[in-house]
């Protein structure tokens, strides 16, 4: 594969016929692409020779596996694998050779605020590209063995979409020809896809096997016996342990690990919280990433049954040693299924914990309707447990209107929970009209009983029932427009408190998004928020708000500039009332492309509350400034430090990453923790409170039967 398409095969295949999608849609490519598929018994492969009419129409700005850059082209292809209308794996490269993937669930449909792609997911590929005097030409080469599929005697059917993004137009051209009329998501759209025939394709097993070693000096400071001073406390550490990855079947994966490190993962976001709830990470370690969706229970917002980061990981986000677990993923005739266990060591005189999930999915009635089953257990094996048992369906009506019911029930050992016990129980029933274009609209009913007790999901409120009613209408601009859609909506929230039926908090507000067909965006949203706190919550060591209640009025908007640009940023604002007092939130991202070798973006966060009547107030500063150098697609170095005033805290991420093939790589990994301000404090606060320095390797070894 050297991505340069001389080979006389790929003369003699058709091409394929793309559309525009984006900005002007039906039309043809403004440029000449040639794109064309074929395979064989091992491999599914995807070329594509990009004509330019302009040099400057060539972009090769980012070698980052996985980054999706809007100032550079992309060209692939997602693939429903088991043509199951609902799930997709996508791959994709760049000008420069680079290799994205990920997965796409629930027809790219967005629920709450869970997106409906995972890019943390990685796979065995290859991708490789050429400049040629006219632009350039890339070559995908997926092995069947890295999709999970049944064959019918050696016959697969799978949904395919291919397309092309052209950054320097913010051009889209794509086949098959999907309307826009789903929002940002409509590209990605398993049941929108066209079918292919494949023959001659046997599904095979592959096993891989991954060991690690990692070797670590780790720096923390503590007060000494007198509490006079700190002191620094060393402690080395080697590890090693393993990942294995084995298909039972054609589809049907079993994942085990042993010792599971996460040593090389990208820290998490600092976030400033202005709510009195808690705040919601996402997950972005590898090992839960494969056909993760098969775990998905969400209901509205962040809320839902299973939240991954709470196995092996402390709500500080600091790490709990896993010793080792297994993971069973894939399906059975039309039942996708899922299994998941895990066990973690003792810490600090805390028990270690078993964590198990068992989930089903089938298809009924309809192609875009399916039923399930989760079953989740936590315990200590000392006496503590957390169980939970769970019925959900997603049921297509008829056209665009679907219907999303889930009921969970859980017990824990320290209540008395009856079988089919309201009180120990969550509902949740949604209808929706999927479509952003024209009229649509969404009905939800929510509800937690006083004893449910989510201990792995992550959970906002208790007790309390949610009503959300919301209305829109999506308008798509034509040829002769310089923008492209405008969406409206309104919205009703209510949540009250079942104890009493009395209001805890409610929202009534409208909003529009814009867009412009070069890429700017404008949003802006005027809400009304009512407010009954049964208790106080604390803003910062200076800003406090009473228990009482509060109405009040916020202004938010979002702008950006084009993402296609090499320079630009975007403005998220939040202004108006804030309970009883005022708050202007702004937070800013600048990003700068400097060249394909070497990327800079970051984030700054002012906030600012003033409680005039309670002579009460903060302010506090976020900063987060991330760097990038690339020297190829094999070698990068990363930079992420943080700066949260609240905390008078400097984070500081650095890792140097060698990745020569999938499978295989060295980090090297520093972390550390510094003061600010160190005289607020006695005795003084030392310059850094903890530091980690990792190394660590990574080597995969591959096996592959060849018939199933």
């Amino acid at each position: 594969l050297d991505g340069r398409l001389l080979e006389p095969f790929w003369a003699s295949i058709p091409t394929i016929p793309v559309k525009m999608q984006v900005p002007d849609f039906g039309k043809e490519p403004t440029q000449d692409c040639r794109i064309r598929m074929a395979y064989d018994d091992h491999y599914l492969y995807l070329s594509g020779d990009f004509r330019l009419e302009d040099s400057s129409l060539y972009r090769p700005t980012t070698f980052k596996r996985d980054v999706f850059d809007p100032t550079t082209d992309y060209f692939g292809l997602l693939i429903d694998s088991y043509n199951d209308k609902e799930n997709a794996l996508g791959f994709f490269t760049t000008p420069t050779g680079l290799r994205w993937d990920g997965t796409v669930s629930n027809d790219a449909q967005a629920e709450g605020e869970a997106v409906p792609l995972n890019i943390e997911w990685n796979t065995f590929w290859d991708a490789a590209t050429s400049r040629t005097p006219q632009g350039w030409q890339a070559e995908i080469r997926i092995p069947w063995t890295s999709l999970r599929f049944q064959d019918n005697q050696g016959e697969v059917v799978m949904g395919i979409t291919i397309w092309w993004y052209l950054a320097a137009k913010n051009e889209v051209v794509m086949y098959p020809l999907i309307p826009l009329d789903w929002g940002e998501w409509s590209a990605w759209k398993s049941s929108l896809m066209t079918e292919y025939r494949f023959e001659g394709i046997f599904a095979r097993k592959p096993l891989y096997f991954t060991p690690y070693v990692l070797a670590g000096l780790q720096q923390d400071f503590e007060l000494n016996e007198e509490s006079s001073a700190y002191t620094a406390q060393l402690d080395p550490t080697t590890e090693a342990g393993f990942d294995l990855k084995y298909s039972l079947t054609s589809n049907l994966t079993l994942d085990l690990t042993l010792n599971t490190d996460f040593a090389q993962v990208e820290a998490d976001d600092e976030q400033v919280n202005l709510t009195r709830f808690s705040l919601f990470f996402p997950e972005k370690r590898l090992f839960f990433q494969e056909r993760s969706s098969i775990f998905d229970f969400n209901f509205e917002g962040f809320n839902r049954l299973f939240y991954s980061r709470r196995i092996g990981l402390y709500d500080d986000g600091n790490p709990v040693r896993i010793l080792g677990g297994a993971r069973l993923v894939g399906r059975v005739g039309h039942t996708d299924l899922g299994f998941l266990n895990m066990q973690t060591g003792r810490h600090q005189g805390r028990p270690g914990e078993n964590f198990t999930l068992m989930r089903a999915r089938r298809r009924v009635i309809n192609e875009n309707t399916y039923a399930g089953l989760f079953l989740l257990n936590r315990t200590d094996f000392e006496g503590n447990f957390n169980r939970a048992a769970g019925l959900d369906g997603i049921f297509r009506i008829f056209g665009d209107e679907y219907l999303t019911a889930r009921a969970v029930q859980t017990f824990t050992d320290s209540l008395d929970n009856a079988l089919l016990q309201l009180e120990s129980s969550r509902l949740y029933l949604n209808w929706q009209r999927r479509k952003s274009q024209g009229l649509n609209y969404s009905l939800t009913y929510s509800r937690a009983g006083a004893d449910y007790r989510p201990e792995m999901g992550f959970e906002l409120r208790e007790d309390f029932t949610y009503l959300e009613g919301k209305t829109g209408y999506g308008w798509l601009f034509g040829e002769n427009s310089p923008w492209l859609s405008l969406n409206l909506e309104g919205r009703l929230i209510r949540v009250t408190k079942n104890a009493d039926g009395s209001l805890e908090s409610g929202s009534i507000g409208g909003m529009f998004f814009l867009n412009h067909k070069q890429g700017w965006v404008l949003f802006n949203a005027l809400n009304r928020f009512e407010e009954n706190l049964s208790e106080p919550f604390e803003l910062s060591d200076d800003a406090k708000v009473p228990a009482g209640s509060y109405a009040f009025v916020q202004w938010d908007g979002f702008a950006s500039t084009p993402m296609q640009d090499f320079f630009g940023a975007s403005l998220l604002w939040s202004i108006g009332a804030f309970y009883d007092g005022h708050l202007q939130s702004l937070t800013l991202s600048p990003r700068l492309k400097l060249s394909a070798y070497f990327t800079m973006e970051g984030t700054y966060q002012f906030n600012r509350a003033r409680f005039a009547s309670r002579m009460q107030g903060f302010h506090s500063h976020l900063l987060r400034l991330k760097a990038l150098y690339m020297r190829n697609t094999r070698l990068s170095i990363s930079a992420f430090v943080q700066y949260n005033s609240l905390d008078a805290e400097m984070a500081l991420n650095l890792r140097l990453r060698y990745n020569p093939r999938e499978g295989n790589d060295l980090y090297l990994v520093y972390n550390d923790l510094l003061n600010h301000r160190r005289n607020r404090e006695r005795p003084h606060l030392p310059f850094s409170s903890s530091r980690v320095l990792a190394l660590k390797y990574t080597y995969t070894f591959r096996w592959v039967k060849n018939r199933a």
